[in-house]
């Protein structure tokens, strides 16, 4: 068997720090192989306790070394020159060549969505397209019988099914790292998007059909999560957790079936969803919801492609603030279709969400593979040549950007549940923390109870 480094790349720790899970997930898949895995996180290891990951590679003496890509930028047109990561991912690798002959094998997220720009621009030896769990101890086993695989490894065609997830193996001291900074630890209990929204990457990452964990399976791992870690505060990490088949009312009937007792958040679809349902996620521990309500009008939902409108957006916010369950709606101004006139339509109509708060962005990050890169393209926005590998911004050419932004800080700045710029929301979050808070942060924003002290409390658990 081989001995294998898995280098977690991402630094970023706006708006939480968040536990590597893809990472995870390849290491028990690997350790389930019989291969000795030893998992570096460039945010902790290095960063925080300075251990180098030059000498880690030196004592350990891996015979493969993988490195997870999340981020390629911070998707905030505002901040676009200060958080382009792959700079540090091309002189990791440089650094790694310079003391180790071993293979270098990159995936992760971000390398999925550019998978051959970013192995032309790193170069690292080899690449996995979308899941590692399986294609990489393949990798392993084709290299160690001096096989010449692929530069690019395509594991959309080796998708994990229903009842073949693994186990996340999560490390002890970073499950205490990330949840003392963001008071929780993430968990993935499906994967895949059916939905077309025509700027959206993650049926590229994971396909358009929905992948789920068994509830059983779910609620066992979150009990075993609780109990080894002492951890009560979980954050689901699928593309959407309300589903059409109702996997995700399953997995809540469970949780309380076998006393999960555990908090939990999720990014949510503006879909119907009834207040008897609500109440039986809220009874399952459910505290928060983050809304991709993602355009405040009618005309820019459908220059994005969305099936919904703005109707659902409201109805939700409404059945939310009667369950007292917190919501953040994000949206996103500059979209295909938008004007000057759909600008004050939004503003009117996010008026409309009571006791919530809101986030806006200015503009789409257009990325290969996606409709909008299309109609970028159509609209002289970008080249059919532009490798997307820097940052490049979807803005409606009905509007001028700054002028746009002015606007939105304009109708923002009445209300202090209302974030933007970006960096506003995380100046705010700061704040918070400094002041020992933890969790999304976002949601004490909104108070329910008329006794802020005890709000407090629950919050901070």
């Amino acid at each position: 068997m081989s001995k294998i480094l898995l280098i977690s790349s991402n630094t970023t720790i706006e708006p939480l720090p968040v536990y590597p899970l893809g990472l995870a997930m390849v290491a028990a898949a690997l350790k389930g192989k019989g291969h000795d895995v030893k998992q570096f996180d460039f945010l902790y290891d290095q960063l925080i306790c300075e251990t180098p990951v030059e000498g880690v590679i030196t004592d350990f003496d891996p015979d493969f070394i993988g490195i997870s890509i999340r981020n390629i930028d911070n998707v905030d047109s505002l901040t676009i020159n200060s958080n382009w990561s792959l700079a540090a991912i091309k002189q990791l690798v440089f650094d790694i060549k310079k003391i180790s002959d071993k293979p270098i094998v990159i995936g992760g997220p971000a390398f999925s969505i550019m998978p051959e720009q970013i192995m032309d621009y790193t170069k690292a030896d080899f690449g996995i397209v979308g899941e590692g769990e399986i294609a990489f101890p393949e990798l392993i086993d084709d290299l160690c019988q001096n096989k010449k695989p692929l530069r690019i490894i395509q594991a959309r065609k080796k998708q994990i099914n229903d009842n073949e997830f693994f186990t996340p193996l999560y490390e002890k001291k970073l499950v205490e790292y990330y949840v003392d900074k963001s008071g929780m630890l993430n968990y993935q209990t499906k994967r895949g998007c059916p939905h077309r929204c025509n700027y959206c990457t993650y049926p590229v990452i994971e396909g358009r059909v929905f992948r789920k964990q068994s509830p059983r399976f779910v609620a066992q791992n979150l009990k075993h999560i609780k109990e080894q870690f002492n951890v009560d505060s979980v954050f689901f990490t699928d593309s959407v957790f309300n589903d059409q088949q109702s996997h995700y009312l399953e997995v809540a009937e469970e949780m309380v079936r076998q006393k999960c007792d555990m908090k939990w958040a999720a990014y949510f679809r503006p879909d119907k969803i009834s207040r008897d349902e609500l109440r039986l996620l809220k009874a399952s521990g459910l505290y928060a919801m983050e809304i991709g309500s993602d355009a405040a009008c009618d005309t820019t939902l459908k220059g994005i492609n969305k099936s919904f409108d703005f109707e659902s957006v409201v109805a939700l916010n409404e059945s939310c603030v009667k369950e007292e369950i917190s919501c953040a709606h994000f949206f996103m101004f500059g979209v295909p279709g938008e004007t000057y006139d759909t600008l004050k339509e939004s503003f009117k109509n996010i008026e409309r969400l009571k006791r919530c708060a809101v986030f806006a962005f200015s503009g789409i990050r257009i990325l290969p593979g996606t409709q909008l890169q299309n109609i970028a393209i159509d609209e002289n926005i970008i080249s059919k040549e532009d490798t997307l590998l820097m940052p490049a911004y979807y803005i409606s050419p009905h509007v001028e950007k700054e002028k746009m932004e002015d606007e939105i800080k304009e109708a923002f700045k009445k209300h202090k549940s209302w974030l933007f710029p970006p960096i506003e929301g995380q100046m705010r979050m700061k704040a918070l923390q400094a002041f020992g808070f933890k969790g999304l942060l976002w949601d004490m924003l909104i108070n329910f109870s008329k006794k802020p002290e005890t709000r407090k409390n629950r919050i901070s658990g």
